[in-house]
């Protein structure tokens, strides 16, 4: 099988996440992807961050019985900080070591992963496959976002060249770095809970199920 781990805090989950990783499932041709929310996010204030549990429950209620999407609840598991570098450890172990892997991040998580515990050892250990969407870039264009990759790896890991018949970055001494372009669902996070405490409609934003779980819960009010 060919596996993509997929991480994030997920303060809701919504179409915008589904829709990206659906297309990069059939792009890879994956077999499954794990979505995976953190517990305590270490970039990230814990203000307005709904609890890691019901957080858990709205990717359950999200992708329901599709087999092609697992939830994990690995970072939950753990104390302390959710770090990525661990979670990868995790995943090295459980899964087969036969199986391709990869670590699905969206552009914007990407050009920071310098500031990640350990972001040498992460890209030691998968490839990455990074996906672009509106305001994560400068120049704008799916087309031009190999260029802000090929920007920052050079800052990150000189040594990078882009295979443009692959539409691929490779590294004599780190793991393979996928810029794609996904579809453009400008839908955000922080906008849905501004809408809830707006008390406006979150419908076609998110799944239903999970639209009725904020509401049930309280949640972001």
């Amino acid at each position: 099988m060919r596996i993509g781990l997929f991480g994030g805090t997920f303060n809701p989950i919504h179409f915008g996440h589904l829709r990206t990783i659906l297309e990069v499932r059939e792009r890879f041709g994956l077999s499954r992807i794990y979505l995976i929310p953190s517990a305590i996010p270490p970039h990230k204030s814990e203000a307005d961050i709904a609890s890691p549990s019901d957080r858990l429950e709205m990717i359950r209620r999200a992708v329901g019985n599709d087999s092609d999407f697992v939830v994990s609840d690995v970072e939950l598991m753990r104390t302390g900080p959710s770090y990525t570098i661990d979670t990868l450890s995790f995943f090295a172990d459980a899964l087969s070591k036969t199986d391709p892997c990869f670590l699905i991040v969206g552009l914007d998580a990407f050009l920071e992963i310098h500031t990640w515990k350990d972001f040498r050892g992460i890209l030691t250990r998968l490839p990455l496959i990074v996906m672009g969407r509106p305001g994560a870039y400068d120049r704008g264009r799916f087309e031009d976002m190999p260029l802000a990759v090929a920007d920052y790896l050079d800052f990150l890991a000189p040594g990078y060249q882009y295979d443009r018949q692959q539409s691929v970055f490779v590294h004599p001494g780190y793991q393979s770095v996928y810029p794609i372009g996904v579809t453009s669902l400008d839908i955000s996070s922080s906008a849905i809970r501004s809408l809830v405490q707006r008390g406006r409609s979150i419908r076609f934003l998110v799944p239903e199920a999970v639209s009725e779980f904020i509401s049930s819960k309280g949640l972001y009010q």
